[in-house]
């Protein structure tokens, strides 16, 4: 597999993703170059993404992902990422965070063939990947530390969800646009942090919440 992802060297890339979170892992930007050169074999059989060009494409995929690790602790936790599409944020936190389980949610049966090469192809454990909806993945209840969500619209849905599999710790992560996060934050049952924004971004941020017991 080769193309325009080998135009950016690992140096290149491990610059980029430093200034959305550091430390990161020694090793991360060579498995974050094989990703890309996976990522543009596949894209051209099935619509992984719309952003073309590799360094965009570190940038808002991994950067824009592994920047919540700023403002949650994600380590050593179990997290589901629901409606992953080509493994974000979920697979980029595991690439940053390598002691975190992830459970990978993702309907499209074609994205979730290309989510397990990329899992076999860079060697990572601790890595579930249910080709389901959220509301039919069967995740027990109280067994998660995260959920994540990035290209899904957050309604009451995944809000209802998300408080049956969370642990009583547990917390909610959103990658959402700022008039967003506004609205979410008056929604009931939910205590939720100020919205952190994404560096070099136009009004994205993290939301990070957690449920309110009864």
């Amino acid at each position: 597999m080769t193309g325009s992802a080998n135009r950016m060297t690992p140096q290149a890339i491990r610059q980029i993703l430093e200034s959305y979170y550091s430390p990161l892992p020694i090793g991360i930007e060579a498995k974050v170059q094989k990703y890309l050169e996976l990522m543009e074999f596949w894209g051209r059989k099935i619509s992984l993404t719309s952003v073309r060009e590799p360094e965009e494409i570190v940038r808002f995929h991994f950067g824009e992902s592994m920047f919540a690790l700023s403002a949650v602790k994600f380590v050593e936790s179990r997290l589901a990422d629901v409606g992953t599409g080509a493994g974000f944020p979920g697979l980029a936190l595991k690439l940053a965070a390598p002691e975190l389980q992830v459970t990978l949610i993702e309907r499209n049966k074609k994205k979730c063939a290309f989510l397990h090469e990329i899992v076999r192809l860079l060697g990572l454990d601790g890595v579930t990947i249910l080709p389901s909806t959220y509301e039919a993945s069967g995740i027990a209840k109280n067994s998660l530390s995260i959920v994540s969500c990035r290209a899904l619209g957050v309604d009451r849905g995944l809000l209802s969800w998300s408080i049956e599999v969370l642990n009583p710790s547990g917390m909610l992560a959103l990658w959402v646009g700022y008039d967003d996060s506004e609205k979410i934050r008056r929604t009931e049952d939910w205590s939720w942090g100020e919205p952190r924004l994404i560096p070099r971004t136009k009004g994205r941020c993290i939301l990070v919440g957690r449920p309110i017991e009864s």
